[in-house]
């Protein structure tokens, strides 16, 4: 299956040759390339969402799949020893253990990418690295991606999140 021209280019997991590895050359090479410029710095924030794939909200993957019925009104309850809880409805994120969560959550934060030359968007499957390339001290770029995260309901976990910069 080719899913090339569904992905982004700075999606690095769950594609055919490509690693963590080139993620990170390519991020090194963005910071120390804007770094040889005069006035210049890097601002860095790694991100690692918390339950990625619990935050996949159907609706917005609707315009791109078909899936949206496999996403929402599931049934879901916990199993443990001889005890079951009852079950409840769910219309968020995707099923545990699902081979296709990857995927989807992919597909979920294909459009957090960055028009903006001085901002570099580059993810590992819900690991993300968001690269300021600051020039003369403006940071106003940068900043407007720091937005974007809340209103896809993802939440970083902070003890895994850090900033640099």
């Amino acid at each position: 299956m080719n899913t090339t021209p569904l992905l982004d280019p700075l999606q690095f997991a769950y594609r055919a040759n490509r690693s963590v590895d080139d993620a990170v050359n390519l991020a090194l090479h963005s910071i120390l390339q804007h770094l040889d410029s005069p006035a210049t710095y890097a601002r860095i924030l790694f991100v690692d969402f918390s339950s990625a794939f619990n935050t996949i909200r159907p609706a917005l993957l609707q315009v791109k799949l078909w899936i949206t019925h496999f996403l929402t009104d599931r049934r879901q309850y916990v199993w443990l020893g001889k005890t079951v809880s009852d079950s409840i409805t769910i219309s968020t994120g995707s099923p545990q253990g699902c081979v296709l969560s990857p995927l989807l959550f992919s597909l979920y934060t294909n459009c957090c990418t960055s028009s903006h030359q001085s901002v570099k968007v580059i993810k590992f499957a819900e690991d993300t690295t968001l690269i300021g390339l600051i020039s003369n001290g403006d940071e106003t770029a940068y900043r407007r991606w720091l937005d974007w995260f809340p209103g896809r309901r993802l939440r970083s976990i902070r003890t895994k999140t850090s900033r640099n910069g």
